[in-house]
């Protein structure tokens, strides 16, 4: 069951702002992130105005701590000691003063073989469609295991929003658990994934090392808060003049 939120907080528009600089800046403003709503199905998702930023990827591939170390909270996002268990959308907004000015969305991880093959189709099809019709989806954000490097249920994933990129869509791909890696290991897996990628920047990131953790806060700032386009300069006309209202 989803929450009521007020008009004010999770559908207000998001602030205009520049970018931010300063990491601590996006490191403060992730530190806002409260939880909203859980949704086992696409209907129950509330409709947002303001950007929604994807977390996806396979089981165990540590998106739950991620995203609590981004947050820099503990047990924001709940990570199951049963893989594939949690098969809900959870939902968390992001904003200072009151005002939610973008979204975070866990999604259910996939593939762990544990899960009976009528819950894994069915949410093949949820997050498929999430992707392809969550209208406020500014990014996402795809985990692997460097270790594993990107699986064939993860080139399914971005076949899926490949269309969408096209259009705009912002996609990272995060190699967790680098830290189990050494610095030849960590450059060949980055090479390899960058390649398979196509297109998406690539980061390591390791919540026990503390690495990546300011890039990618200033990643999603960038995509919550895109500079405004500067308005086109006016065509002149056959005198030279721009147009506009006559002088006095």
């Amino acid at each position: 069951m989803t929450e009521s939120t007020p008009a004010s907080s999770a559908s207000a528009k998001p602030a205009k702002t520049t970018s931010a600089a300063d990491p601590k800046i996006a490191m403060g403003w992730l530190h806002t992130a409260k939880f909203l709503t859980t949704a086992p199905e696409l209907k129950h998702l509330p409709r947002l105005e303001v950007p929604e930023i994807a977390f996806v990827g396979r089981s165990n591939a540590g998106k739950s701590t991620c995203i609590n170390t981004l947050t820099q909270q503990h047990r924001l996002a709940y990570a199951s000691k049963t893989p594939g268990r949690t098969q809900s959308i959870n939902l968390f907004t992001l904003g200072k003063q009151g005002v939610t000015d973008a979204v975070l969305a866990d999604l259910p991880g996939y593939g762990y073989a544990a899960v009976p093959k009528e819950a894994k189709y069915r949410w093949q099809q949820v997050m498929g469609n999430y992707l392809q019709t969550r209208d406020n989806l500014k990014a996402v954000v795809l985990l692997c295991d460097p270790r594993l490097g990107l699986t064939e249920l993860d080139e399914i994933l971005l076949d899926v929003i490949r269309p969408r990129v096209e259009e705009g869509l912002k996609f990272l791909v995060l190699l967790t658990k680098s830290d189990k890696l050494n610095k030849t290991e960590a450059a060949k897996a980055l090479q390899i994934v960058k390649l398979q990628a196509g297109g998406g920047d690539v980061k390591l990131f390791s919540a026990l090392k503390k690495q990546g953790i300011d890039e990618v806060a200033q990643h999603l700032w960038d995509w919550a808060h895109p500079p405004e386009k500067a308005e086109k300069p006016k065509k002149a006309d056959a005198d030279g003049e721009t147009g506009g209202e006559a002088a006095d």
